[in-house]
C-alpha cells in the first residue's frame, strides 16, 4: 500500500489556506517527498506524519516556491534524531543549490547523498520506490516524476511441488533470493509467475503540456498535475510563463488514460477553483481539485 498526501497546493506564494506545492508518500516505513516550499513543515505537522522517515527528497526545479522550505525541514529532521543518509534527487546544480541554502542549516547529524539529473529521463530505485525523472518544459530546467511500486508475480505452489523444492526454501524464493540446498540450486524464476500490476503515481508541475508527460503518466493510478490557471482569458499567460491551465491538465490525463487526476499548484489569484471543475470534468470526468492535506491510500489490485 502506498499513502499519498498532497501537502500544499499553492504556486508562487503561500496563502493563509494554501501552503506551497509539496507531495509526500509513505511505503513500507520509508517516506518520499517531492518539492519543499515555504510552509511544508507546517503542512506535515498538520497532517500528523513524521519527518524522520523521509529517506528521499526529489526536486522538480529550483524556483523558490519549490525549495525555500528546505533549510528548516533539514533542521527539523536532524532534531528528530535522524542519522541515516538522505537521498536528494534533482536537476543539475542540486548540490550547489542545497549547499547555498545550508548556509543557515550547516550542521546535520545525517549525510546527504546527491543524485543530479543530467539526462532527459533517468530512473533511480530506492527503498522499494522506482523513481523515474523526466524533463518537462518550463522556463528553467525542470523535471516531472513517476513513482512506481512493483509487485512480484504470484508464487506457483504446484510448480514448486512438481520441482521438488523443499518448503523451507519457498519463503526465501518469494523474496527473490537464490538458494543452494543439498547440492541443488533454486532461483525465483522457477516458481514465480509473471510480474503483476503495481502502483503508479505521476507528479508534474511548472510546465507546458508535452507528449513526454502523457507517456510517463500512462495508466497511472494517480496523476497529480499543475493547474496554474483556470480562467479562459489566462491561456496566453500560461503559455508566456510556461505553466498549464486546468483544461490542458485534463487533456493530458485523458490522453494518458489515468485512473484519477488531482490538480495542484494554483495561482494566488485563483480563489474559486471549484467553479471551473464542471468544465474540466467534461474533458476528464475523474478530475478533482486538489486541497492541502488531500490523501489517498493506493493498494495493489
Amino acid at each position: 500500500m502506498l499513502d499519498v498526501c498532497l501537502l500544499g497546493t499553492a504556486g508562487m506564494m503561500p496563502l493563509p489556506n494554501r501552503w506551497l506545492t509539496s507531495l509526500m508518500t509513505r511505503f513500507n516505513g520509508s517516506s518520499l517527498m517531492i518539492d519543499c516550499g515555504e510552509g511544508t513543515q507546517i503542512a506535515v505537522k498538520e497532517k500528523g506524519w513524521s519527518f524522520k522517515p523521509i529517506d528521499v527528497m526529489c526536486f522538480t526545479h529550483y524556483h523558490a516556491d519549490h525549495i525555500s522550505g528546505l533549510p528548516g525541514m533539514l533542521l527539523t529532521m536532524g532534531n528528530a534524531q535522524r542519522t541515516e543518509p538522505l537521498i536528494m534527487i534533482g536537476p543539475k546544480g542540486l548540490e550547489r543549490v542545497v549547499n547555498a541554502l545550508r548556509t543557515i542549516a550547516p550542521e546535520l547529524p545525517f549525510p546527504i547523498e546527491y543524485r543530479e539529473l543530467t539526462q532527459p529521463e533517468e530512473t533511480i530505485t530506492q527503498n522499494g520506490y522506482k523513481i523515474t525523472a523526466f524533463k518537462v518544459n518550463h522556463n528553467i530546467l525542470c523535471y516531472g516524476y513517476t513513482i512506481e511500486i512493483a509487485r512480484a508475480g504470484q508464487f506457483q505452489v504446484e510448480q514448486a511441488q512438481a520441482l521438488g523444492i523443499p518448503k523451507q526454501c519457498w519463503n526465501r524464493l518469494q523474496k527473490g533470493m537464490t538458494i543452494e540446498e543439498n547440492g541443488n540450486r533454486y532461483t525465483p524464476d522457477m516458481v514465480m509467475g509473471p510480474e503483476r500490476k503495481g502502483i503508479k503515481v505521476t507528479y508534474c508541475t511548472d510546465t507546458r503540456p508535452t507528449p513526454s508527460i502523457a507517456a510517463h503518466a500512462s495508466q497511472a493510478d494517480l496523476f497529480i498535475c499543475e493547474g496554474m490557471y483556470a480562467e479562459k482569458e489566462k491561456e496566453e499567460k500560461a503559455k508566456q510563463y510556461k505553466h498549464m491551465t486546468f483544461y490542458e491538465a485534463a487533456r493530458l490525463a485523458r490522453e494518458a488514460d489515468v485512473s484519477r487526476l488531482w490538480l495542484t499548484h494554483f495561482s494566488p489569484s485563483l480563489v474559486r477553483g471549484e467553479a471551473y471543475m464542471d468544465q474540466v470534468r467534461k474533458i476528464f470526468p475523474e478530475a478533482v481539485l486538489g486541497k492541502d492535506g488531500k490523501t489517498i491510500e493506493l493498494d495493489f489490485e
